[in-house]
Order: C-alpha cells, then structure tokens, then sequence
C-alpha cells in the first residue's frame, strides 16, 4: 500500500482554518472538516486501501469542537509517521484582539462560549441592575467581549500541546488570498527534518505571534528616505545594492546567519519540523526584506527554506 500526504489543520477557532482547507481541497487534497481524532486511524487505513493514484493526500481539519479526544491526536500522528506517511501539522493562530473582531463581524459564535439563558419574566431590567450594582459597590457583569475572550483564552490553552508541535501561521493581519498562498508554500515544500521559514514583517503592524525567533534590523540605514529608493522593496536592484554597500548590513545578516547555524542543530534534535524566523522593520518594506532575500540565499543549500513577506504580499 503507498503512503500518503497527510496535513492536519488545527488552530484557534476564527483563524482561517476554512480558507485553508479550501486552499488545501484547491490543491488536491482530500479534506475532511472536524473529523473526531478517534477516527483518523480509520480514515487513513481506508485512504490506504485505494486504487494507487486517487487520493494519496488526506488534510484532516481538527478544532477544539474535539477536546475531549486530543489527547489521544498526538500519539496517532506520531503512528503514523512511523508508518512512512509523511505527516504535517499546520496550526493558525491570530491576535486576540483580531479574533473578536471577527466574530463580531460574523456574529458566529465561539465554539467554547455558553449560550446566554432567557431572563426571568420578573427580572430586574439590565439598566436598573447595572445601577443598583454601582450603587452597592459590587462587580458589574463583564460585557459579552469579555465572555468571548475568555473563551479563546480558555482555547489556546486546550490546543497548546498542538501548536507545539506544528508550524505556526499568525493570520492577524493576512487577507484570505495571502493565507492561501502561505498554504500552498508550507504543503508543496519538499519533506525534511527541519523547514526554517523567513519572514519580513513592519514594527508598526506587531510582531507575527508565528515567530519562533524575532530580529529587528531597524539599524541598517532606511533607503525609505532616499527618494529614489522609497517607492521601491528590497527585491529590487537598486535598494540590493544601496544595503550591500552598508558594512553594517553585511555584520548584521552574518551575525544573524551564525547564531541560526549554532543552534538550529538543537532545534533539529528536538525534533522540531519547522522554524520561522521574523526580520522586521519599520515598514516591511526594505531592511527587512532584502535581509529575509539574502538568509534565504545563504540558507537554501542546506535543506528547505520558505521565504514570505508579510506587509509584501499584503499589497
């Protein structure tokens, strides 16, 4: 029987996880939505069983709707990685500030948040009850944001031992159309070991919540301030060269390059599959990109290597 291709799905309700599966179907994966972690042993086995050719990636999506059984999700990818499918787990995450707004605009509710019981027909109106309680001094019942806000908090910390051990994507500040292509690089990124993910991202717009290790370059002189560089990125000539001729780019780029080469060994023994790696900016735009163009450069010859601008691609 051949392996399959198999990508488990899972994050913070609200973070995209249908514009990925979408994304994933799109691609030609066979996509299951809220499958039971109970089941997934016995979806695979039947994928197994097919005629050679149909099928042979599986993308299973998984969400905190199964709490009670992802316990047992870990071991069962663990199973079958040690059966030869080639197995990744992508996990999205977002600010939380992000995830109410969006449920705010959707006005879905949290899958973790209690459904508000009718009021008693003799109850207190709300305005009288929120007055008589500063009157007295007591606690005011938290507004609705707060209740959903403690839901996701409650959520995050049910899906921690998943977001371990899976690649992160920070979708606070993604259009569907980036999450999407963000997908494809992550499934169509030849298996190894270890991916380590560059990323450019603007100070300005926060730092992605994905990182697993943060540098800031906003030291490196700003070709935003020379008028023919401004309107142009750091995939562009004349800013590559504006930067290669700064010492401090090439001190800064091979500094970061040396501490990476030491400890990404570590990060391979433990076992990790993928590493991001912010570079941030003011804007996005120029040090931080030309610095993720040139690690991706010195990086690419010795495994996979992803390279994905932020405010870029957000354009």
């Amino acid at each position: 029987m051949s392996k399959l291709d198999i990508v488990l799905l899972t994050g913070i309700s609200g973070s995209g996880k249908s514009v990925a599966l979408n994304a994933l179907e799109d691609a030609g994966y066979f996509c299951v939505d809220n499958l039971p972690p109970e089941l997934l042993s016995g979806l695979i086995s039947l994928e197994e069983t097919r005629e050679a050719g149909r099928r042979r990636r599986v993308a299973v999506a998984v969400d905190v709707r199964s709490a009670d059984s992802l316990p047992h999700l870990l071991p069962v990818l663990q199973e079958l990685r040690q059966d030869g499918h080639k197995v990744r787990s992508v996990f999205l995450d977002a600010s939380t500030d992000a995830l109410v707004r969006r449920f705010s605009e959707t006005r879905r509710p949290h899958p973790l948040s209690q459904v508000p019981q009718p009021a008693p027909a003799d109850a207190t109106p709300a305005p009288l009850q929120r007055r008589r309680a500063r009157d007295h001094d007591t606690t005011v019942a938290p507004p609705a944001d707060q209740a959903l806000v403690e839901a996701i908090r409650t959520e995050r910390e049910l899906l921690s031992p998943l977001r371990e051990v899976s690649t992160v994507i920070d979708t606070s500040l993604l259009r569907p159309a980036q999450l999407r292509a963000w997908i494809r690089n992550i499934v169509q990124a030849a298996p190894s070991r270890l991916t380590l993910v560059f990323e450019s991202f603007a100070f300005k717009q926060g730092v992605p919540m994905d990182a697993d290790f943060v540098f800031d370059v906003r030291m490196l002189p700003n070709p935003f301030y020379i008028k023919e560089l401004k309107p142009l990125t750091g995939r562009d000539q004349p800013v590559i060269d504006y930067l290669a001729q700064q010492p401090e780019s090439a001190e800064l780029i091979a500094q970061i390059e040396a501490f990476l080469l030491r400890w990404l060994p570590a990060l391979e023994g433990d076992q990790r599959s993928y590493v991001t790696v912010a570079i941030g900016c003011t804007g996005g735009q120029h040090r931080s990109v030309y610095c993720v163009e040139q690690l991706m450069q010195r990086f690419s010859p010795r495994g996979v290597v992803l390279s994905r601008h932020r405010e870029l691609d957000a354009k």
